[in-house]
């Protein structure tokens, strides 16, 4: 199993971003997705999930205002739009996978994780 996320670089205050993470090696289209995210010397944190399906999504509260994730099965690929960013957005961004029922957002929850892509937010 592989997931692979891009898309990160440097970006200033009140701009926009799109992450995306390419999944290999799983049927993707039977896994609830998310993003989390960790800032240098904090811990992990739940950023947003989606339904294996797609018709649900759910974030966590400073994010559901700014962020957007979707998904595209046919492409087996993850994606989240970032606008309005804040220096305070700067993080590595993870995708990770999840079978079950929808609407995990703890960590521990996640079975299969991407490496990382990370975005910083100038002031």
């Amino acid at each position: 199993v592989q997931l692979q996320a891009s898309g990160g670089g440097v970006v200033q205050a009140g701009g926009s971003l799109r992450v995306s993470c390419a999944a290999s090696g799983l049927t993707f289209s039977v896994y609830n997705m998310a993003w989390f995210r960790q800032a240098p010397g904090k811990e992990r944190e739940f950023v947003a999930g989606i339904s294996w399906v797609g018709d649900s999504t759910y974030y966590a509260d400073p994010m559901k205002d700014r962020f957007t994730i979707s998904r595209d099965n046919a492409k087996k690929t993850l994606y989240l739009q970032m606008i309005s960013l804040k220096p305070e957005d700067t993080a590595a961004y993870y995708c990770a996978a999840a079978g079950g029922v929808p609407g995990r957002r703890s960590r521990d929850e996640y079975t299969y994780w991407g490496q990382g892509t990370l975005v910083t937010v100038s002031s």
